[in-house]
């Protein structure tokens, strides 16, 4: 498995690997209701576009695959963590997310926060984190549980 950076010529392989992901592995923790507002099928290019401009985004590659990313802000906001449903257990997560905080921390960040959903607060608990807060939150009229979570990137591995 390879991680690179992004490219603009990725956008699609990305949003297809965001929607499968929420489709088939956040499924198990939410409706079918709330994964239609989370990731809309299809999902709008120009709003993708537009999210991840503001990121630093990593891929996972296993041959012309994508396996999965990372978007984050190198201040230590990791805002988006996805594999593809076929990668899934396999690492893909852990890689992205220590080839996100060797970044975070060599741009200065100190401390890492995340907004995880229902099925991503294990995988985030694993890697350090503690939730701060829980929360509801909208898309298009549908309430979504997350879990508002930090951690010390001076501390632990990754």
């Amino acid at each position: 498995m390879a991680i690179r950076e992004a490219l603009e010529s990725d956008l699609e392989a990305l949003v297809a690997v965001f929607t499968a992901a929420v489709h088939a592995l956040a499924g198990g923790a939410y409706t079918a209701e709330q994964c239609a507002a989370w990731a809309p099928i299809p999902p709008d290019p120009e709003v993708w576009r537009n999210r991840l401009s503001a990121l630093n985004v990593l891929l996972a590659c296993e041959g012309e695959q994508v396996a999965g990313f990372i978007g984050y802000a190198p201040s230590g906001h990791v805002d988006l963590l996805f594999t593809a449903p076929q990668f899934a257990r396999r690492g893909v997560a852990t890689a992205l997310f220590g080839a996100a905080c060797a970044d975070m921390r060599r741009s200065g960040a100190q401390r890492l926060s995340t907004e995880a959903s229902l099925a991503a607060r294990p995988f985030f608990e694993r890697q350090g984190f503690a939730v701060v807060a829980e929360e509801d939150v909208l898309r298009q009229g549908v309430a979504l549980r997350r879990f508002r979570m930090t951690r010390d990137l001076r501390v632990q591995g990754a």
